[in-house]
């Protein structure tokens, strides 16, 4: 029986994490949440964990007052998510935060020695060499969640050994495909929220709109598979069916499919080297009829450049995008900006905050403010 920690329980990744729960010899010891307070109540008194973290502190004092007839213990701001990441009990602490405040959490998680069932794209696109040389050195396993780097990992499974020419990542294309950067000077904020295959979390939904979700999950596989980032190629597939493939020296892929659903992942890298039944429907090849496969259009989505550029660069650069692309999301999903300006913004602040080849934690968290606030201060000029 594995006990398990589930870091942003009340959100997409969370909440399937709980669905799935049933198909696995698991049990939840420790949960985190934001603000949702009332889905952590449920969930506490659903799961009976020995710990909840409220990473808002009025949150917690709210909370614990609602629990207060219960033996679990609610504790709070970032040093609760990092005690929840580090409880002795627990074996696998999935991430599934969404942001930078998973950075902090998953490194204490590391240095404890606990397994990591990766949700959160941001720990690795800030600070992928240090997280990946904390895991090394302690032997902890980093499982990956998301779809398209669980199908990598699963591909690589049939590798023996052999070198890869490259990675093909798939990509949706997101509800704008097809649209011109001119056309989409034009879109909603409803427009980009509604997704054509998954349901995720709003601000993941508008960054596979932006396309800024595939520019992540680029620097994500270069760090988690060793890989130079032009060995990685985006491909746009509009069914999400090949979550991912792997193509070897011989021309030969071998990809991974299944139907869209999250849980799928979540399952087996919570029970990988084993497969057990899941909830989710096998898939059905016949009824799919058509697969098909394009190009991105880089013109149109000036995010998978930008992504490009930090990659190449490695550095603070990962951590300047990410935390200005978090700020103008959070802008736009609050109607201060239009849709088109996320990647200007962005860029900005690429250009203008400092770079640093070589990082530290602390250099982390300060790009990551400094571009913040390159945000804001253009929103205000």
């Amino acid at each position: 029986m594995k006990n398990i920690v589930i870091l942003g329980s009340t959100g997409s990744i969370g909440t399937q994490t709980i669905d799935i729960l049933d198909s696995i010899e698991a049990q939840v010891c420790a949960i985190s949440v934001n603000t949702n307070i009332a889905r952590a109540e449920e969930q506490a008194r659903a799961l009976h964990p020995s710990l909840v973290a409220v990473y808002n502190k009025e949150k917690a004092k709210e909370l614990k007052t609602k629990l207060a007839d219960t033996d679990i213990r609610v504790v709070s701001g970032m040093d609760g998510l990092i005690e929840a990441a580090t409880l002795p009990e627990a074996d696998v602490v999935v991430t599934a935060v969404v942001g930078m405040v998973g950075l902090l959490p998953t490194m204490a998680a590391i240095e404890a020695g606990k397994a990591i069932a990766l949700a959160n794209k941001e720990t690795l696109v800030c600070a992928g060499q240090i997280v990946m040389r904390a895991a090394r050195e302690k032997g902890v396993p980093i499982l990956p969640v998301d779809s398209e780097h669980s199908a990598i990992f699963q591909c690589l499974q049939g590798a023996a050994g052999n070198r890869i020419n490259r990675i093909l990542l798939t990509a949706s294309g997101g509800p704008f495909f097809g649209m011109s950067r001119e056309q989409m000077r034009h879109v909603t904020k409803e427009q980009a929220l509604h997704h054509p295959n998954w349901s995720m979390g709003a601000k993941i939904t508008i960054d596979s709109a932006s396309m800024m979700n595939k520019g992540l999950e680029l620097i994500e596989a270069m760090w988690l598979y060793d890989v130079e980032p032009d060995d990685i190629d985006i491909v746009v597939h509009r069914e999400s069916i090949v979550h991912s493939a792997v193509e070897f020296e011989d021309g030969s892929v071998i990809a991974q499919m299944g139907n869209p659903d999250m849980r799928l992942p979540i399952q087996y890298a919570l029970t990988y080297p084993e497969r057990v039944p899941c909830k989710v429907p096998p898939l059905d090849l016949p009824r799919k009829h058509n697969l098909t496969f394009f190009a991105p259009d880089e013109e149109a989505f000036p995010t998978l450049g930008l992504a490009r550029r930090a990659a190449a660069a490695r550095g603070n650069l990962g951590a300047i995008m990410n935390g200005a692309n978090e700020a103008a999301v959070e802008l736009f999903l609050h109607d201060k900006i239009p849709f088109y300006r996320i990647p200007e913004l962005v860029q900005a602040a690429m250009d203008d905050v400092e770079y640093l080849p070589e990082i530290t934690i602390e250099d982390v968290l300060a790009s990551d403010r400094a571009a913040r606030e390159i945000v804001k201060g253009l929103l205000l000029s």
